[in-house]
């Protein structure tokens, strides 16, 4: 049975778009908004993508890639 419109609980994840050391990107990875904000702003996310990468990584049996840069989908540029 499909879902009611407006029952998806909106801000519970912010998306990020990865850009790892090889030049390779991922978009839209998802991080909890919970760990996110306060005095470290944005940077807990980088370490829960690169969490999730080593687990990727050890499930695929292939090295975690180093990550170059993240940043929020629809963030300005500074």
């Amino acid at each position: 049975m499909p879902k009611k419109p407006g029952t998806n609980p909106k801000g519970e994840f912010a998306f990020f778009n990865v850009v790892y050391e090889d030049g390779s990107q991922r978009s839209n990875r998802r991080v909890p908004a919970e760990l996110l904000g306060g005095l470290d702003g944005d940077e807990p996310a980088r370490a829960y993508i690169h969490e999730q990468d080593r687990e990727i990584a050890e499930k695929s049996g292939r090295p975690p890639l180093e990550i170059k840069s993240i940043a929020r989908v629809g963030a300005k540029k500074k």
